[in-house]
């Protein structure tokens, strides 16, 4: 008998199921109230395989993930984990068979420091009490893997949003599982950290690791995926594998129609000066003064790297944000420190970038978000709500936009993330603002309602109206805009045009370049 090399390590359980399939789910179907959000679904995964399951907004992919994780239970259909068949009643469950999900938005606390956080629910003990030793000890290797370099005692709260990411990537890794699920898990993160998850994920695979990956990024899902499961409208689309997996062939399966040109941009005649911005600070950079200018018939993009000022700039326009000096022109309106409320009166809307959070009333309907923004305005003699306008301007929004919803009294948090942007731009269309400012647009959207988005800001654009937009994604950026500014540590450093808008000419301005 050969005996093993003393420098030979022996396989882990997990490398031990290299080409196994660990985890098929058969037939499953689940329904929620007017919706059915999926509908015999069929899906397997091999031990050391990056399977990418992609769609449009409201495909069934979150259902799916949050039934494989425990959040949620099935209605019909099998789980077969390792060819055993499991029901999961508890997200507890679902990690104790090795299953973690990494969720889009964080399940962290901000009041509890880094390694609390790892090991929150699952905290090691001695003598029944907890032993924050074993916590920072092993919080700190699970951090590495990750490559944060920072202690588990900093406060949570004092991490950047992509951070925090990596940190709820590190609690999942924290418990060794077999089979991971990452939920847009590089919607928060710059290209660097970016980059450091996709060489975490190929080490994963080497391990044995099941890896499930779901991103409306398909360059993410070009880079990392051996297979591609596409759902659409809760049913299984189609898969490709190996050099199936192109751009074109996963738009295809996921909107069952070609796209013949995406990026749609039509020349619309510009007019007189719409938005003036004069020496604007910010609080976040206090020292640039910005200025520029945005006519009729405008679509400006705002580019720039995280942490440019691109987000604060627009605040300070719409006046979330305070800010330290300049002033604000739209038209007639001259604003100097001032509010959202005279920014709407002036003729603003802003989209912001975290929709969930700043953009909607998750638990109340779609007509009564749409309405938010015009409550004054639809208001009778007396303050009473005008329920008849309110509703016809719902009607009207929801049929323009596209946005799927059974009814209008649907609470917005059970609509899918395309679905939920578009009722947060119908608010502000409601009002027939000059200028729509839009923070990151179409974050977490999916290919086809960005299409129907993009098609939203060219109909703007040819009333005479204006779209100031900041965006992350480069080919959005160059796709949609007529003019680009872009910004570099709270300056901005350059305006391109025409054939200067390009990605090598935006990267060189926005890392400081000439």
């Amino acid at each position: 008998m050969t005996m093993p090399s003393t420098n030979e390590r022996p396989p882990t359980m997990n490398e031990a199921l290299l080409n196994e399939t660990v985890l098929a789910v058969k037939d499953l179907t689940k329904s929620f109230p007017g919706v059915r959000a999926l509908s015999g679904v069929n899906l397997h995964i091999k031990g050391g395989e990056v399977l990418a399951v992609i769609g449009e907004n409201g495909a069934g992919k979150s259902t799916l993930m949050k039934i494989l994780a425990g959040v949620q239970s099935q209605d019909q259909g099998t789980i077969h984990l390792n060819n055993n068949p499991v029901a999961f009643s508890s997200t507890r469950d679902a990690m104790n068979a090795g299953i973690s999900l990494i969720h889009q938005e964080l399940n962290l606390c901000d009041n509890l420091n880094v390694g609390e956080n790892l090991f929150l629910g699952n905290e090691p003990r001695r003598l029944g009490l907890i032993s924050y030793r074993t916590i920072y000890k092993k919080s700190k290797a699970s951090l590495e893997k990750v490559g944060l370099n920072l202690s588990p005692r900093t406060p949570l709260s004092r991490l950047s949003l992509g951070q925090q990411q990596m940190v709820e990537i590190a609690k999942a890794l924290s418990t060794d599982a077999k089979i991971l699920i990452f939920d847009e898990p590089t919607s928060s993160l710059s290209n660097a950290e970016a980059e450091a998850l996709f060489t975490l994920i190929d080490e994963l695979r080497t391990r044995g690791v099941g890896i499930v990956y779901i991103s409306h990024r398909l360059s993410e899902v070009i880079r990392l995926a051996d297979r591609v499961s596409v759902l659409r409208d809760g049913e299984n689309a189609g898969e490709l594998e190996g050099a199936e997996i192109t751009h074109q062939n996963m738009v295809k399966l996921m909107i069952g129609r070609d796209i013949s040109k995406f990026y749609s941009r039509q020349s619309h005649e510009q007019g007189k000066t719409l938005l003036k911005v004069n020496d604007l600070r910010t609080s976040t950079w206090p020292k640039h003064k910005i200025s520029f200018r945005v006519r009729q018939g405008e679509l400006v993009g705002i580019a720039g790297l995280v942490g440019a000022g691109r987000s604060e700039l627009l605040r300070a326009i719409f006046g979330v944000d305070q800010a330290l000096g300049g002033k604000v022109i739209l038209g007639d309106f001259t604003l100097s420190g001032h509010s959202p409320a005279s920014a709407i009166e002036a003729g603003f809307g802003l989209v912001p970038e975290d929709r969930k959070h700043e953009g909607l009333i998750l638990d109340s309907s779609v007509v009564k978000n749409i309405g938010l923004a015009g409550l004054r305005h639809n208001s009778r003699i007396g303050g009473w709500l005008n329920a008849q306008q309110e509703s016809a301007d719902a009607i009207k929004f929801v049929a323009d936009m596209k946005i799927k919803t059974p009814h209008l009294g649907q609470p917005v948090k059970f609509l899918s993330g395309g679905n939920q942007q578009k009722v947060v731009m119908g608010k502000w269309l409601s009002l027939q603002p000059k200028v729509l400012l839009m923070d990151e647009p179409t974050r977490g959207v999916d290919i086809g309602a960005k299409q129907d988005i993009y098609q939203l800001m060219e109909r703007l654009a040819a009333s005479g109206r204006a779209v100031l937009f900041a965006s992350s994604d480069l080919e959005e950026i160059i796709g949609v805009s007529d003019r680009v500014l872009v910004m570099h540590e709270g300056r901005l450093v350059g305006e391109l045009v025409g054939d200067d808008i390009n990605e090598k000419r935006i990267m060189e301005l926005a890392t400081g370049g000439d």
